[in-house]
């Protein structure tokens, strides 16, 4: 348990002049409608498949630049530290008004609060490392049943990637007077992460390479750790430098992706969870792939994942680049589609 400990006296804005004074007016007075202190332990549980993803799909021998490359830039992703935490206390009467909030620098990845809050029942609600994503927003957090983390497009409706692993958490806190109390929060990690790794041994004339992906989430709904799919965003993938290697690698942290049974998925919340490999006959989410050659065509190949991506869970797909530019895979979970001389569509205007 970290030695960090932050006393917050917000007692004045729930009980109002009169009261406070009513409670430190006389020593032996009763003080039972004071607020009381309590404890909040803060830690986040990360659960992922990063190391075990790494090691099954990629060669130890071949791919081992690869894989160095990948754990640098995922570094500050998968990590069980938090910068920053939001936190919010929320009446548990509908509307569910928000009735004290509290922004604070963690630097850890685990800490202790003390609390002073009037005796009573809150709907408890704290996200991580919000500061450092510029990508992701809190919105809609003065009622617990409105606030989201959502995505937004920095270009058309293309987005960038998240630049940190967000952490969430609710609880329900029932705080009592007269008695010492102490209450644990675990935060879970809520987006992912993906990288296409390509072998350009066959494609020396390729110029250029880019990768977008695509059938993720937009916004996650704290009150029931749901995820939405309101737009279809394309997410960008960024380039990963891997010295003197025949293969490039991209990278993407992002939100998950639909799950198989339910239109809606949901955070994973057991700390003994996998992340199985179950297929579902339509796609659940793509990988799209644009080499521009020498002649200065385009290839478009579309490799559709049948898989389900979870919160936490980091998927490695490797394929090899033809000499005309398409892109074939052996894994099964995925197929793929090839469009040669492609030109931009009008479903999507992908700004390269």
């Amino acid at each position: 348990m970290s030695d960090l400990r932050h006393i917050f006296l917000t007692g004045l804005l729930f009980l109002g002049a009169a009261t406070l004074i009513g409670c430190s007016r006389l020593v032996d007075e009763d003080l039972t409608d004071c607020a009381p202190e309590f404890d909040v332990d803060y830690e986040l549980m990360l659960v992922t498949n990063l190391q075990t993803e790494l090691e099954t799909v990629l060669d130890v021998e071949t791919d081992i630049v690869v894989s160095d490359a990948l754990k640098e830039h995922f570094e500050n992703v998968f990590t069980d530290y938090a910068h920053d935490v939001d936190l919010s206390f929320y009446d548990t009467v509908e509307p569910m008004g928000r009735l004290e909030h509290l922004q604070e620098i963690m630097n850890a990845s685990q800490t202790s609060y003390a609390l002073h809050l009037p005796g009573r029942d809150y709907m408890h609600t704290c996200v991580a490392n919000l500061n450092g994503d510029p990508t992701v927003t809190l919105e809609g957090d003065e009622f617990c049943s409105t606030a989201r983390l959502v995505q937004h497009p920095s270009v058309k409706d293309t987005v960038e990637a998240h630049t940190t692993g967000l952490f969430t958490a609710r609880q329900h806190l029932r705080i009592q007077t007269g008695t010492d109390q102490t209450f644990n929060v675990s935060l879970y990690m809520v987006n992912a992460a993906t990288s296409l790794v390509l072998d350009m041994s066959d494609a020396p004339g390729a110029k250029d390479v880019r990768v977008f992906l695509s059938g993720f989430a937009d916004s996650f709904s704290l009150a029931d750790s749901t995820y939405h799919f309101d737009t279809s965003p394309i997410v960008r993938s960024q380039r990963v430098a891997t010295e003197n290697s025949s293969e490039l690698c991209f990278a993407s942290v992002h939100f998950p992706s639909r799950g198989i049974s339910a239109p809606e998925t949901k955070t994973i919340i057991d700390t003994d969870e996998e992340f199985p490999d179950e297929y579902s006959e339509e796609e659940l989410w793509q990988i799209r792939v644009y080499i521009t050659s020498s002649d200065g065509s385009v290839t478009e190949t579309i490799l559709g994942v049948h898989t389900p991506l979870r919160a936490g869970q980091f998927k490695v797909v490797k394929g090899r680049v033809r000499e005309d530019g398409a892109v074939e895979t052996s894994d099964q979970m995925v197929g793929a589609s090839v469009a040669l001389d492609w030109n931009p569509g009008l479903e999507h205007e992908i700004d390269f």
